[in-house]
Parts: structure tokens; C-alpha cells; sequence
């Protein structure tokens, strides 16, 4: 069965050597010293590593089963939600106000990485919930906060959100879910909803659903989607529950992965549900849920890529096949292991560069998400606006693939579920499609995120790349070498993508939306690269002052020059599939395909 170690001591170095949270001018951060970090990643390792990842097999194994409109999930789950609810986990990043613990994002989103690697279809029933519960504190009334967010925060109540209609996904214009009003203020909900994660279970008291819906007689399409707050069991105007409400599961939805998350088909029959936001505004309320989301998609990608290569290094070391090309190592044993092979090492320097360069990438986003929230930091609201499309679809494309590389590291034995290397491949392959299908992303990247603000925060971008370049070069060579000039070059691909979107998008739109994928890589490319050129940089800085782990900072140099010698130079490819335009693209008639 595979295992799970928490990287405690690798968000450290990037928390701390790389980002310096604690000396960032953010209201919180002040608390963030390195004792107080170790703490609570240290605790948050221990419960993943210990309860949770044992249980990712079982869940897989399991999955969820449907008994009388009662969802039941998989053996032990109920009571490892019961022990996370008690750490306080589920609100470590909630308002102090509603229960929480009131702590900065960027170490919600560390410690996250470790519940979604241990275990994602467990993290996603508490994940869920803190997408809605952000979206009711965004948008709710007072009252709607009152009632809802301290049974939320603590996830005594789970939460979901409710988007997709059998006939309908990213076009949400063409829902059909009605909304009804009625004379005490409330709605009728009535509709089918499929594809809701965590929509039924048996470890919560209520579950309070977020459902789109059109309002009786409101605008056509996507301007008439107004969003409802749709609990399982009403809620009494003292806070108790009262008659279950009508809205009820109709199937578990049978899936290549996440097995152990109840992926529900709700049926909603004149359900009450209550306005959340403005009517005809659902999709701005939504939205709040959906950003966040997909910034913890993009972790999960990351974080299946990270387990999947922890397990596939431990393999590595330990089957033997063959001999070392330049002669026995372990001459002492019928073969040497797996690890002494150059296409093995290539095919885990790949993983091990992408894991490190991800997480560095997913907590600098963090740290741009509370600059916004807590600051009020325009330029990093708008900087991470538009590096989320990235964050979101690149890394779980990449970490997609990073499964796959860890598979094969075990041959055969991969493809066997008893070597649980399938499960990692499987759970992952989701991340690619949900909360935003990674082709959209894409376009969104490309269609509106470049010319927000009239391109400001891609310039915003470029000027940060530009100016830790200029700032670092010139003080060691070999660091100019194998950080600098290589990042300088995949940043000067990304302009010219840019630079032709410009020139050849108006005149024919296709020219841009052909290369939105190959720029969305490109653009996640360079990101990896700029974390890749700080982590050296502060490696450097670590050796230069006799830091006494110099195996650790050595380790990272390495990894960071595998990933700027042979992953970076992908740019260029890129570059020349997107300057190829649209031709070969829509080539084809519909019909010859």
C-alpha cells in the first residue's frame, strides 16, 4: 500500500527562505515565524500521514453506496472527519468570528496540500464547504451568516455547490433549474443537478447546498442565473433544524476516481431555498467559490503528483532490474535498483523538479490571495486573477502526467491496483475537468485575463520576472548561467506569444484561441522557471551564511537546474506552435473529422 510522508520541511524553506512570510507587510503575517509554522505543519503532517492516507485505499476500494436516499460513506471515514473537525482544521483560515481559527491563507493552503496528497476524495468533503462558506460570507446577509457559518466552519454542516445540469456544463446560460418566489421572501427550487461532490453523506448533521437557478420571468441565459442558498434539513429560526427540505439524492455517479467522495445526482422539488446575493447576479456570487476553487484544483494536481512520486522513489530504490550501464552497484545483489538508470533518474528529476516548482508557485498565489483579502492589495487581486487559469489549468495538467511518470517507474506492477499507483493516476485525472474544464481555462487565460485592465497585471508580470532578473544577475556566474539566462529566455517566448496574440488575434480570432493551451503551458512554464530562479537564489543565500543542511540546499540547486535546463526550454516549442496561427487548425470540415 502506498504511503504518504508531509514535505513539512520543503514548505518551510519556501514559506520562509523563499517567500519570508513573516516579514511580508500583511495583516498576519507577523505571526507567521518559523516555530509557529512547524506547529501547525507539523501536527497537520502527522494527521495525514497517520489517519488520513491509510484510508485513500479503502475509500478507493469502497467507494460511497446509496441505501434508502442515505449515502454511506467508505469504512473509517466518519470517524477521521470526526478527529479533523475536532483539530479545528476545517476553519483554520475561517473568521474568528464564525468559530474559525483566523489564519492567513497561504498556511490553509500548505496545509491542504497535505490533506488533498493523503487522501483527495476524503479533503473534498470539507473542501466543498469552504468554498460555500466563503461564498455566504461574501455575499450572505448578516442573518444568512449567522445562521449558517458556525455550524459550516466547524463542518457540523458540509457544503456544495450546485452548477452542472445533465444537458448543460461550462454554458451555464442554459440551465433549466427553476426559481420561484414566494410571498414570505423565499424561493422554490425546482431542477436537476449532476455532478455534485460531496452532495449526500452520512458525516454532517445538514448539508447546505449553493444552487444556481433562473428566476421566474428574469433575463435570458447567463444574465438570469441567480444563486440560492438550499439547505438538506431547514434550519429553525433558533438555529435548530427543522423538516427536511426537498431536496434529495438521486443516484451516486460511478467515476474513474475519487471513489471515495459522494458524487451525487440531487433532485431538487420545490425545494425552499433563500436568495444569496443580488438577484440575477449569480454568477459574480458563484464565482467567489470558483476562484477559490480553482486554486485548490491546481493543488490537487500538484498533490497527487507529489504522493505519486514519493511512492515511486521508494520503488525505485528498492526493485532491482538490470546493471548500471557504467558498471554493477550493487555488486553484492543479483541487479541494481531501479534508481542507478539514467532514464529513471530523468523521468523523476521530472517529477521531483514539476512537485517543487508547484508548491512554491501554488504559495506564492497564496500569498498574492491574502495581499488582496487582507490589505486590500489591488495589483495582487489582479495578479492572481490572472495567474489562477494558470495555476489551475497547468498544474493539473502537468501533475496529470507526473502520475503517469510515477506509474511507470513500477512497469507492470504500476498497472496492478494492488501496488496502488492507479489510484494516484485516477484521482488526479479529475483536476484536469472540474471547476472549469482545463480548455477553458485556456481560453479564459487568453480571451480575457491578458487584456483585464487594459493588460496591466501581464505587464505587472513580466516586470517582476524582468526585475529579479536584473536584480540577481552579475553576482555569481554559475547561478546566471543555469537560472538567469534561461528564465530570461522562456520570459522573452511568452512576450512574442503575447506580442502575436496582439497582432494577429483581431484580424482573426482563431489565430489567439488555436494557442491559448500552448500559452497557458508556456505561461506555467515560466511561473515554474521564476520560482525555480527564487528557490536558487535563496539556496545560494542559505550556503553562503553556512547553513548547516547543506545536503538540503544543495539538493535543491540541482533539482532547480534539471527543471531550468530541460523543462524551460519548452517555451520555444510553444512559441512556434502558437505562431503557426489557426490553418492547420480548422483545416478540416466538420464532416472529415
Amino acid at each position: 500500500m502506498p504511503t504518504y510522508t508531509a514535505p513539512t520541511k520543503d514548505m518551510q524553506f519556501v514559506l520562509h527562505d523563499v517567500l519570508k512570510v513573516s516579514d511580508a507587510k500583511i495583516p498576519g503575517y507577523e505571526d507567521l515565524d518559523r516555530d509557529f509554522t512547524s506547529a501547525i505543519l507539523d501536527e497537520a503532517g502527522k494527521l495525514t500521514s497517520e489517519v488520513l492516507a491509510p484510508l485513500n485505499a479503502v475509500g478507493d476500494k469502497e467507494g460511497c453506496r446509496l441505501e434508502n436516499g442515505v449515502v454511506y460513506t467508505p469504512t473509517g471515514f466518519k470517524a477521521a472527519f470526526d478527529q479533523v473537525r475536532a483539530g479545528g482544521w476545517t476553519g483554520l483560515d475561517m473568521p474568528e468570528q464564525y468559530g474559525g481559527q483566523g489564519m492567513p491563507y497561504v498556511l490553509g493552503t500548505a496545509v491542504g496540500e497535505m490533506f488533498s496528497a493523503a487522501n483527495q476524495a476524503f479533503t473534498m468533503y470539507q473542501g466543498l464547504t469552504h468554498g460555500a462558506a466563503s461564498a455566504i460570507l461574501a455575499h450572505g446577509t448578516d442573518t444568512q451568516k449567522d445562521t449558517y457559518l458556525p455550524k459550516m466552519v466547524s463542518c457540523e454542516w458540509t457544503g456544495t455547490m450546485n452548477l452542472t445540469e445533465p444537458h448543460c456544463g461550462t454554458d451555464l446560460g442554459l440551465m433549466r433549474t427553476k426559481a420561484a418566489p414566494q410571498e414570505d421572501g423565499s424561493y422554490k427550487i425546482t431542477g436537476q443537478k449532476i455532478f455534485i461532490s460531496s452532495g449526500e453523506h452520512d458525516m454532517a448533521d445538514n448539508i447546505i447546498h449553493l444552487v444556481l437557478a433562473k428566476i421566474d420571468g428574469g433575463p435570458e441565459g447567463i444574465k438570469g442565473v441567480s444563486l440560492f442558498i438550499v439547505p438538506k434539513t431547514l434550519v429553525n429560526d433558533d438555529g435548530s433544524l427543522g423538516a427536511r427540505n426537498g431536496a434529495t439524492v438521486g443516484s451516486i455517479e460511478e467515476k474513474m476516481g475519487i471513489h471515495g467522495n459522494s458524487t451525487c445526482v440531487m433532485n431538487y422539488d420545490g425545494a425552499t431555498g433563500y436568495l444569496l446575493g443580488d438577484e440575477h447576479k449569480g454568477m459574480r456570487a458563484m464565482f467567489t467559490m470558483m476562484n477559490e476553487a480553482r486554486v485548490g484544483v491546481g493543488m490537487q494536481g500538484l498533490a497527487q503528483a507529489d504522493v505519486a512520486y514519493q511512492n515511486a522513489v521508494t520503488y525505485a530504490h528498492e526493485r532491482l532490474q538490470g546493471r548500471a550501464v557504467t558498471g554493477a552497484e550493487a555488486p553484492d545483489k543479483p541487479a541494481d535498483p531501479l534508481i542507478v538508470h539514467p532514464d529513471i533518474r530523468r523521468s523523476l528529476m521530472e517529477q521531483k523538479s514539476f512537485a517543487e516548482g508547484a508548491r512554491a508557485f501554488i504559495l506564492w498565489g497564496a500569498t498574492m490571495i491574502d495581499a488582496a483579502h487582507r490589505a486590500d492589495d489591488k495589483d495582487a487581486d489582479g495578479l492572481v486573477s490572472l495567474l489562477t487559469p494558470v495555476i489551475k489549468g497547468f498544474l493539473t495538467d502537468v501533475g496529470y502526467d507526473m502520475t503517469v511518470k510515477a506509474q511507470q517507474i513500477y512497469g507492470g506492477h504500476g498497472y496492478i491496483e494492488e501496488s496502488g499507483m492507479s489510484q494516484f493516476t485516477r484521482d488526479a485525472r479529475i483536476a484536469m475537468i472540474y471547476e472549469g474544464a482545463n480548455g477553458v481555462q485556456a481560453l479564459d487565460l487568453v480571451g480575457r485575463k491578458l487584456a483585464q485592465d487594459g493588460g496591466k497585471h501581464v505587464m505587472a508580470f513580466f516586470e517582476l520576472v524582468k526585475n529579479f532578473c536584473k536584480d540577481n544577475a552579475g553576482t555569481d556566474e554559475a547561478f546566471d548561467k543555469d537560472f538567469i539566462e534561461p528564465l530570461k529566455a522562456a520570459s522573452k517566448d511568452l512576450q512574442a506569444a503575447g506580442m502575436y496574440f496582439m497582432q494577429n488575434g483581431m484580424k482573426n480570432p482563431n489565430n489567439a484561441l488555436a494557442g491559448s493551451n500552448d500559452f497557458m503551458h508556456m505561461f506555467g512554464h515560466v511561473c515554474l522557471g521564476l520560482m525555480w530562479g527564487m528557490m536558487g537564489k535563496a539556496a545560494n543565500d542559505a550556503l553562503a551564511k553556512g547553513a548547516s543542511d547543506t545536503a538540503f540546499y544543495e539538493t535543491k540547486l540541482a533539482t532547480g537546474r534539471y527543471y531550468m535546463a530541460r523543462q524551460l526550454p519548452a517555451t520555444s516549442l510553444h512559441l512556434t506552435r502558437i505562431q503557426s496561427g489557426a490553418q492547420t487548425v480548422m483545416a478540416l470540415d466538420a464532416a472529415h473529422f
